[in-house]
């Protein structure tokens, strides 16, 4: 299947870039069927959209002409949420409507008003721009929409999510009646359903979000973590897969400020996307990432919303998203237009049950692994470093003569070992880094069991018990199953911060406020003061009394208080007030 309803110079613009076949929903967009009508398109990002509707309007806008004309009062308007996303469907657009010679001008917040508004003024054919800024425009009589022919409002429930219904709404309403209107949207909620009914004319629903979500070309990998190790296992996976460009998501600004100074420290070339840095800023950023001189990201949801990063194969969540949507729209950043891409999630012990609710919940399967450990990035590297294509170019001259110079000063095992360290030179430090262990939510749930409640062992015992074969001294732990406490995590950070090996780990019990472990005599002394120390797992550890885990006899602990009782015997019963007591007198 080849394009088609693309017109000569599209045609030709098209050919120049390679597009032959076109995707799912360029197919879908541009099928016989929808010609001229409006459509109601859910589609995910990353999917060829902005091809599809850019040809989809040029019958509408262009006719059956070659060129655009003389450019006057924009015919064809396009809305997407955030500069980033505004800026790169101009970029697309400029290339597709090469030949058609039309003038494409854009208006984004954070970029100078009035030189946007002289563009204008020199006429333009379609006009590509954020909410706020078009509406300010067209109050302020810069931008005037009477000869608007086709309007797209793209990743409209961004839109929406980002508190744009009301200008949405003044714009359209601003917009001819007979224009033709295309709506896309990842998801169809109420707000879009309504905005679609009221501003579209029998528009045709086009679905091309089923199966998988339009992510075929994502491998998911969700990567078991200790709870002070995400930075480490981000070093780390960004050393392992080595992606050309790459992009970690955190959740808020502060964590992204951080992690990007921790990543400068390690040697990363990286930048940072969030909402406090002005537009020129951001722009800086983003023209490091296109041009290689940087290859890291470090972003915020909101500051990354819409941006397209050449040769993005790895995206990184740092922090989990907060829902499913969160977590499509950040992996869509990769695995785009073809191009395969990783998807990697890090997750703490107390974080697997929501891990696997987000995937499971986006449709997504994935693959659960500990971190890259510093054993397989060096293998990796040994194998790029023998692939690098330094070793495959046939030499010039100077090089053979430098070549043989250095032959007859070093041996040939003293001029390989000095590349060696060349190489190693130029690569950011490995982490060392532990494998947490298999989370109970990453293996499938006994039989006869409830899928959606985690299974408890009785009596308070965690599923690890082992004698140590000598003598050992019970210790306990302020953490419970109320803060999620499970051996799966525990064991590492107690072999960690206690400088233990695992031999001298005996049982460990859970219960719903403590945990007691229990230590062999010889290593206990050691392991006591190591846990006391600052830093790490804030957690306070105490040695117990006698040979057994179980909590002691008496009054429980405060934070197991349910109110007074007594300390002796069954509670004393009194008679209801005005009658007699057994054996005594009336009240």
């Amino acid at each position: 299947m080849t394009f088609f309803n693309a017109g000569v110079p599209l045609a030709r613009a098209l050919a120049e870039r390679d597009y032959t076949t076109p995707t799912p929903v360029q197919a879908a967009v541009l099928s016989s069927d929808t010609d001229g009508r409006d459509i109601l398109v859910s589609a995910q990002t990353g999917s060829g959209k902005t091809v599809a509707y850019g040809i989809a309007i040029a019958p509408t806008i262009l006719g059956d002409k070659e060129r655009m004309g003389q450019a006057g009062a924009p015919v064809a308007l396009i809305i997407a949420p955030t500069r980033e996303l505004a800026l790169q469907v101009e970029r697309e657009l400029q290339w597709l409507y090469r030949y058609a010679e039309a003038r494409i001008v854009a208006c984004v917040g954070g970029m100078d008003a009035r030189l946007e508004r002289r563009k204008m003024s020199e006429g333009a054919h379609i006009i590509v721009g954020t909410p706020g800024r078009l509406r300010d425009h067209i109050e302020r009589g810069g931008l005037v929409l009477q000869k608007l022919k086709a309007i797209v409002l793209d990743e409209a429930d961004e839109m929406l999510d980002l508190g744009f219904r009301e200008d949405l709404e003044f714009i359209l309403e601003a917009t001819p009646p007979e224009r033709r209107t295309l709506l896309f949207s990842a998801t169809m909620p109420r707000g879009i359903a309504a905005l679609a009914k009221r501003y579209q004319r029998d528009a045709q629903r086009i679905d091309v979000a089923g199966g998988e979500r339009g992510h075929a070309d994502i491998d998911y990998r969700a990567v078991r973590v200790a709870p002070k190790e995400i930075e480490h296992a981000t070093v780390n996976l960004l050393r392992y897969f080595e992606a050309q460009t790459a992009i970690v998501f955190c959740n808020t600004r502060e964590a992204v400020r951080h992690l990007h100074a921790t990543l400068v420290e390690r040697g990363f070339s990286a930048v940072l996307l969030s909402g406090e840095l002005s537009q020129h800023e951001r722009n800086h950023s983003m023209q490091a990432l296109r041009d290689g001189r940087a290859s890291v990201c470090i972003a915020t949801d909101v500051a990354a919303r819409g941006i397209d990063l050449p040769n993005l194969g790895l995206v990184i969540h740092a922090d989990l998203p907060h829902d499913a949507e969160a977590l499509q729209h950040r992996s869509g950043r990769t695995g785009r237009a073809g191009r395969k891409g990783v998807s990697a999630l890090l997750v703490p012990a107390m974080r697997a049950r929501r891990a696997e609710r987000l995937l499971a919940e986006a449709g997504v399967r994935a693959q659960w692994s500990g971190p890259p450990l510093a054993e397989e990035i060096r293998k990796r590297d040994q194998q790029r470093m023998l692939d690098d294509p330094l070793l495959k170019e046939t030499p010039s001259e100077e090089d053979i003569a430098l070549g043989q110079l250095l032959l007859g000063e070093r041996t040939p095992e003293e001029i390989g070992a000095a590349l060696v360290r060349l190489y190693r030179a130029r690569l950011p430090a490995i982490e060392d880094v532990i494998d947490p262990g298999e989370t109970r939510d990453a293996r499938p749930p006994r039989e006869g069991s409830r899928p959606d409640k985690p299974q408890r062992e009785s009596g308070g015992k965690a599923p690890r018990a082992k004698s140590l074969g000598g003598p050992a001294i019970w210790f306990r732990l302020d953490i419970g199953r109320n803060k999620n406490a499970d051996p799966k995590w525990l064991l590492p950070m107690l072999c960690r911060k206690g400088d233990i090996t695992r031999d001298a780990i005996g049982a460990i019990r859970i219960f719903d406020h403590d945990t007691r472990i229990e230590i062999a005599a010889s290593a206990a002394a050691g392991f006591a003061a190591n846990m006391r120390r600052p830093g790490g797992d804030n957690i306070r550890v105490e040695q117990l009394d006698g040979e057994s885990g179980a909590p002691k006899k008496g009054p429980p602990p405060k934070d197991h208080d349910k109110g007074p009782r007594p300390a002796h015997g069954p509670a004393k019963k009194f008679p209801p007030k005005g009658q007699k007591a057994k054996g005594g007198k009336s009240a």
